[in-house]
């Protein structure tokens, strides 16, 4: 048995290590997870209350449009229902952007530190994953221009860019999507949208209207704390997002996760609450990088860059001995860097005291 020729080559995308795994692997109980940038605190009170409501119903198939869902975000992001597609994680819309837009033989851009799914997709069709250098390790938007070519058939910009944490200005999003012909699409993935507080940092909805090709994706995941339950979706003109659920599975968005998101969208309050904490930690770990002399990144997400000048992975190993999880990102080429997810203060002090007594010995 063989497998087609575009995936054989593939290396699988690694997640961050359950804490059942560390429990596994050493026998080590009440470990902190500081990996996949998940929300410390737990999804909206009101969302679990939505989806205990909901248990009964699970014999039922959920709604394959995403009505009641697509309705609340209608309101709230003032689109037309007509201009979203719901999916299982924003990685689904992703993935369904790229197999309805790229053939084998075209081509996509991507910064050379961006967001790994983009690669995996792209050359699972049969496609070339043109790679952008990031100075910086930010998206140079000038640079990703120069290399589209007539194969080009989308650009992938993760804003902010996971594992960097960096951003994309306003400036210069306006000044590409201006440049970029509107044959090619440009998927703008925000999954840290709602992390951001910067005056410089572009809302890509402002453009659905003016650019014809852009997609932008977002996800339930990160900041209203549902990343167990997979739920994204992604806004687009009427035309895009037609030919796209012509690729989208039925029923892709279980009821859970339809319910949760709905509850999750009318607790505001959770969100604030949630970026405080945030910020909050964001500060603590800045500082306490500072007082060890250790090299991070600015970010704009809930998570923090941070480059140890060496390999990374006997630090790495020692923090998993103390019951504590960090994320190796040298599958993205970032061979001496570990990314911290910010945690709830009692977390990002354990990594804190744990990653000192490594460093000192």
């Amino acid at each position: 048995m063989k497998p087609n020729e575009y995936v054989r080559d593939l290396v699988p995308y690694l997640p961050g290590k359950p804490v059942e795994e560390l429990q596994r692997e050493l026998g080590i109980t009440g470990a902190v997870k500081l990996a996949s940038n998940e929300n410390p605190i737990g999804p909206s009170p009101k969302a679990i209350a939505a989806i205990a409501g909901k248990l009964n119903d699970v014999n039922r198939y959920p709604d394959g449009d995403s009505f009641y869902l697509k309705n609340e975000l209608s309101g709230r992001l003032q689109v037309d229902t007509q201009n979203l597609i719901i999916g299982n994680g924003s990685n689904d819309i992703i993935e369904i952007a790229a197999r309805t837009f790229i053939k084998p033989g075209d081509e996509a851009v991507m910064g050379e530190f961006a967001f790994i799914v983009y690669p995996l997709v792209t050359k699972a069709i049969g496609a070339s994953a043109v790679i952008s250098p990031m100075p910086g390790l930010t998206h140079d938007l000038r640079d990703m221009y120069k290399r589209i070519t007539p194969k080009t058939k989308m650009v992938f910009i993760a804003n902010p860019n996971n594992p960097t944490g960096t951003m994309v200005t306003k400036e210069k999003l306006e000044w590409f999507l201006d440049k970029v012909p509107d044959d090619i699409i440009v998927l703008v993935d925000e999954a840290y949208f709602e992390y951001v507080n910067d005056n410089d940092y572009p809302d890509s909805l402002d453009y659905l209207g003016s650019r014809p090709s852009l997609i932008t994706v977002r996800t339930f995941s990160k900041i209203y704390g549902l990343a167990g339950l997979r739920l994204g979706y992604g806004v687009a003109s009427v035309d895009i997002i037609s030919y796209m659920n012509r690729v989208r599975e039925p029923f892709n968005v279980n009821s859970l996760a339809q319910t949760a998101g709905i509850a999750a969208l009318g607790d505001q309050g959770h969100v604030e609450s949630s970026n405080e904490v945030n910020s909050e930690g964001r500060k603590y770990l800045e500082a306490e990088f500072k007082k060890l002399g250790i090299k991070y990144y600015e970010s704009y997400t809930n998570f923090i860059l941070i480059d140890l000048l060496k390999d990374p992975m006997p630090i790495y190993n020692e923090l998993l001995k103390q019951g504590v999880i960090v994320r190796p990102v040298g599958g993205y080429g970032l061979k001496t860097h570990l990314r911290v997810s910010i945690g709830l203060m009692n977390e990002n002090k354990r990594f804190m005291t744990a990653l000192s007594k490594i460093i000192s010995k």
